[in-house]
């Protein structure tokens, strides 16, 4: 996309207030995030294993976690792409806004220390490690036609994964939100356009999310839209469950920056509010 003179004013004028009102908006400094987890870092005890699955590629699978319960996924050969959707267990019109994670946190980036954000401002997820930090959070997941354009019928997709899974969580396609992908390396070019950036994906990276309220989960390993591998990337993924602590006072995703703070704050309303069971 070439953009006119006109056009580039515009975006340096909403550049502008977008900057201004980051620094409006941040009170204090965010906290230094820490390097990527080392790849064979942060063991898992055995005995804290809920339950171990593999996901086909091309396959969905859905999930029930339970506040301090925490969801590796495992990019064991490097080559597949996870996308994400979370509501809240007990409310399903609270949902993953990818929107809200991205502006409240100023940054589309999620790495750990990060977390995810509901529609009503809470904390759903806290990635708590994260071995590469390729994660999208603006080009959403593949769809019938774009899986179509690249690797021709007969495959699957993610939109079409996500409203068989809606529907055997006891949801409809109009559940179906925007996703997050996990294991997609996309930036933003200088120019507005998006870009892949392969290199930051490797075999065996993976990451942990820690569920801040109860949730109902659905992942959909399909390739990435933006993945220009030519063929079909069908590689399974593997998903451990497992218990954790909860999220203590000094935890790295509550404190890291005003904005998590606040959210976290807000989940701590609603636990008051219903004794603890969201």
């Amino acid at each position: 996309m070439i953009l006119t003179e006109e056009q580039k004013a515009e975006v340096e004028t909403n550049r502008k207030r977008y900057e201004d009102l980051k620094a409006a908006g941040q009170r204090h400094a965010p906290k230094a995030l820490p390097a990527p987890t080392p790849r064979d870092g942060a063991p898992i005890a055995a005995a804290s294993v809920i339950h171990h699955e593999t996901i086909p590629g091309g396959w969905y699978w859905t999930t029930r976690l339970d506040r301090g319960e925490t969801l590796r996924i495992v990019n064991a050969s490097g080559k597949s792409c996870v996308s994400l959707l979370a509501w809240n267990r007990h409310d399903v019109s609270e949902r993953l806004n990818y929107a809200d994670t991205i502006k409240v946190q100023w940054t589309a980036e999620l790495r750990k220390g990060r977390v995810i954000l509901s529609d009503m401002g809470r904390v759903l997820l806290s990635v708590v490690e994260d071995t590469g930090g390729g994660h999208d959070t603006l080009a959403g997941g593949s769809t019938a036609a774009t899986t179509a354009a690249r690797y021709g019928d007969g495959f699957r997709n993610t939109r079409d994964n996500f409203i068989l899974a809606a529907g055997k969580l006891g949801l409809a396609r109009r559940d179906v939100h925007p996703c997050i992908s996990l294991f997609a390396p996309v930036s933003v070019a200088a120019d507005g356009t998006f870009a892949w950036n392969g290199a930051r994906r490797t075999a065996g990276d993976f990451i942990d999310l820690r569920a801040e309220m109860d949730l109902l989960i659905t992942l959909s390993n399909c390739p990435h839209p933006l993945d220009p591998a030519t063929d079909y990337p069908s590689d399974p993924v593997e998903v451990v469950r497992h218990r954790s602590a909860p999220a203590g006072e000094n935890d790295l995703c509550r404190t890291a920056s005003a904005e998590a703070i606040r959210a976290f704050e807000n989940n701590a309303l609603l636990l008051g509010s219903t004794g603890g069971a969201a």
